[in-house]
């Protein structure tokens, strides 16, 4: 027998994978995902879910095109380019299709436009947990400022001036500012007299604004506008859109993005197109054609996005009553599907009977010891001791798409049996809270 070949000592490898936390809205998605196969009773309040059926007429566009297997062009089929370039001109932003780019999902396209832009990135805070995470994977520095108070999304005019002059004055090249219109977290809207004042302060500053408005046909109240930065300073100022939100097709993977006129934006969108085509080629063909559908906006879909937002307002306004009642304070949500509680007017009381002393502290101690998943604002950028939370209410619409579909249909949704469960618990959940308050004050208080 040939003798046998002495094995090559095993080495380690001499270092750690980068350390990337996983998004805190996953993460507490697959935290009530645990508890909910252990067999204990959970509120799902922490995953922005639109938490809807995609409707069949995108099922039926979208197997038609299933056949579809070749690439297409990096920045998106003719005929998605054109339908997104109607959809933005019936919004009062008139657009040619060649400033379209597509994308599998507005997340990779934000995550190449930072690639593109390059610089460091001002980010609203609170904000989505993604643009902050997202400039630090791109190698930049995301700087945070604070919005207006009630004012969601855009960061203060006068404090993000004051911030990019900070900055510079310490080396560092700021080039883009990150806004959301309807905003994430908070469900709030800027005000049209704020995103003017801050395109002001980016046109002064040369920065190019990244204006995420992925919410916008979800304004609770009927005709009310969304103030886009792309109408005050059309030169600068990108435009992001996808399915997830107002069509629930989150799963669906497909974005949009809307670039300026003029010289910059031919130069982003050659730049982007690179980006794109070694990252992902071209967005999946078969989603592409369901996308142009929607796009489009026939009656069937109008309609279906407007039952959706009807909703979400019923929802979100109940669940914001829960939390104004147990003593938070809540700014009315005015569009999406968020709230965002301060128990700041709770501070003492929560600290002497459960040790609560930030909002991790307190969003920890609602998931496990009532299931209550919700995010703290920390995970957005607020300081850790504030004691605010990200609330999303819509998968509370039902387990099942018969419940969902209901909902849809309800004009009261919040008073189906399941919904209204799922509120009572709330309110249950938070009175707890109070009680255990009271019980651990000394008899005779």
């Amino acid at each position: 027998m040939p003798a046998q070949k002495e094995s090559a000592p095993v080495r380690p490898v001499p270092f750690t994978p980068r350390p990337v936390p996983l998004s805190a809205t996953l993460a507490v998605n697959e935290a009530i995902a645990r508890r909910r196969r252990e067999g204990r009773r959970v509120l799902p309040l922490g995953f922005g879910e639109a938490g809807i059926p995609i409707h069949p007429a995108l099922t039926r566009e979208l197997a038609a095109a299933a056949g579809r297997g070749g690439y297409g062009p990096v920045a998106g089929s003719a005929a998605l380019r054109a339908a997104a370039a109607g959809y933005w001109t019936r919004r009062g932003l008139p657009t040619d299709p060649s400033a379209v780019v597509a994308g599998p999902g507005s997340k990779p396209l934000l995550y190449a436009l930072l690639t593109a832009i390059g610089g460091d990135v001002v980010v609203p805070a609170p904000s989505w947990v993604s643009y902050a995470a997202q400039a630090s994977l791109a190698g930049a520095e995301p700087i945070r400022v604070a919005t207006p108070p009630g004012e969601g999304g855009v960061p203060s005019p006068a404090l993000l001036a004051d911030a990019v002059v900070r900055a510079r004055a310490r080396g560092r090249e700021v080039r883009a500012v990150v806004v959301t219109l309807p905003d994430n977290p908070t469900g709030t809207i800027a005000s049209e007299e704020t995103v003017k004042r801050m395109c002001s302060v980016a046109r002064r500053h040369g920065l190019v604004v990244i204006s995420d408005e992925i919410y916008r046909d979800l304004v609770h109240e009927p005709g009310r506008t969304v103030p886009s930065p792309a109408r005050h300073a059309p030169e600068r100022t990108v435009v992001t859109t996808a399915l997830s939100k107002s069509l629930a097709a989150g799963g669906w993977r497909l974005g949009v993005a809307r670039l300026p006129d003029g010289p910059f934006g031919r130069a982003l969108r050659d730049s982007l197109l690179g980006v794109a085509s070694e990252i992902w080629s071209s967005a999946p063909a078969p989603m592409q054609q369901a996308a142009a559908y929607a796009f489009a906006e026939p009656p069937e879909l109008a309609e279906h996005v407007d039952r959706s937002r009807r909703l979400h307002a019923a929802v979100a306004g109940a669940v914001a009553d829960r939390f104004a009642a147990a003593g938070a304070k809540v700014v009315r949500p005015e569009a999406a599907f968020y709230l965002y509680p301060d128990f700041g007017p709770l501070r003492e009381t929560l600290r002497e009977a459960h040790g609560v002393r930030t909002a991790a502290d307190l969003t920890n101690l609602l998931l496990e010891r009532y299931g209550v998943g919700v995010l703290p604002g920390s995970s957005f950028g607020d300081a850790p001791s504030a004691l605010r939370m990200r609330v999303a209410p819509s998968l509370l619409y039902g387990e099942d798409d018969e419940h969902r579909l209901a909902a849809l249909a309800s004009p009261e949704p919040e008073r189906l049996p399941w919904v209204a469960d799922s509120l009572d618990y709330l309110s249950d959940v938070l009175a707890d809270l109070s009680a255990s308050v009271t019980a651990a004050e000394p008899a005779g208080v």
